[in-house]
């Protein structure tokens, strides 16, 4: 996957985890933003993997709006150009935009596309985009699970979960 050797990331995609009564979602850029079930979500994964990341607990009262402000994203097509509009929308983009929607601050760093490690994907790139955009403002899956208000609670991979 391209974002993830750009941005030098073990994440290709990311959402949030959402729960409805009993059930759990992920709401999701890919395609339409979208609730898709959890269980779809995981076997549609890359070797099944995942990382599960929550807010801190003193972020943590920013949930529901969080969500709610995210949820106003619902339908709205996928952004295969990572352009930060909010015509289209792209995985990172959403959770990014529904917490700042929701709170006013940023959730991770915003990068500029020309100090990623793009080179070796210059096809992919010149076949979606036609040209370089080097100076593009963008947020990666990366650059959002770096940010400090996140805490990884659980990984597929390694095993670990941490209680609140």
């Amino acid at each position: 996957n391209a974002i993830e050797g750009a941005s030098e990331s073990p994440y290709s995609h990311c959402g949030i985890l959402v729960r409805k009564g009993d059930r759990w979602f992920v709401l999701e850029a890919i395609g339409p933003v979208r609730e898709t079930p959890l269980a779809k979500w995981i076997n549609q994964s890359r070797d099944r993997h995942y990382d599960v990341f929550r807010l801190g607990a003193k972020h943590a009262g920013h949930i529901p709006n969080f969500i709610k402000a995210a949820r106003k994203y619902m339908g709205r097509p996928y952004d295969i150009r990572y352009r930060m509009d909010d015509e289209k929308i792209y995985c990172s983009e959403l959770i990014f935009k529904g917490y700042r929607d929701a709170t006013g601050e940023q959730l991770g760093k915003l990068v500029k596309f020309g100090d990623l490690k793009w080179v070796r994907h210059t096809p992919v790139i010149l076949a979606i985009e036609g040209s370089i955009p080097l100076n593009r403002i963008m947020i990666t899956p990366r650059h959002l699970s770096e940010a400090n208000q996140l805490e990884k609670v659980f990984s597929s991979k390694e095993k670990i979960r941490k209680k609140r």
